[in-house]
């Protein structure tokens, strides 16, 4: 039983598996049920796992459109606008970004009217400059996380 890099390899253990019990996980890491609960309840702590939530397939849903939004933003209003996108229910993810753009989402819609009508919304914001949408005509990756690298 060895504790050298437990927390990257119970974190790679739940990124295969994260419904995994406490149980199976300590068999798989040769420790105590209590060991995997002490680093588990750490890791929540210290914000390195954030939460434990399933992967949805939007598009067997019916969310078959998916748009990339690039904004130009009033250099002081950046955060608001974010916050707004943010709050946007179809907005899967936003990021305040470097380069020609100042703001770049992630949104989800039904179809291209769906699209359109949600953008059209955001864009009343008189704080942005410029918007650029681009519409995803096929996803190569989606959702992915990488396995931490564990020290030989």
């Amino acid at each position: 039983m060895t504790y050298e890099n437990l927390d990257e390899k119970l974190v790679n253990a739940l990124l295969e598996d994260g419904r995994a019990s406490l149980r199976s996980l300590a068999e798989q890491l040769d420790v105590s049920v209590t060991t995997v609960s002490n680093h588990l309840k750490d890791l929540e702590a210290n914000g390195v796992i954030q939460g434990y939530t399933p992967v949805v397939d939007y598009d067997a849903l019916g969310y078959d459109v998916t748009a990339v939004i690039q904004l130009k933003v009033e250099g002081n209003a950046i955060q608001d606008v974010a916050d707004n996108l943010r709050n946007a229910r179809q907005m899967i993810s936003v990021y305040e970004v470097t380069g020609d753009h100042d703001v770049v989402a992630i949104g989800k819609f039904r179809d291209t009217d769906d699209m359109n009508r949600q953008i059209k919304e955001l864009l009343v914001d008189a704080n942005i400059k410029e918007s650029n949408t681009s519409v995803v005509l096929n996803a190569v990756s989606e959702h992915e996380q990488f396995s931490l690298e564990i020290p030989e």
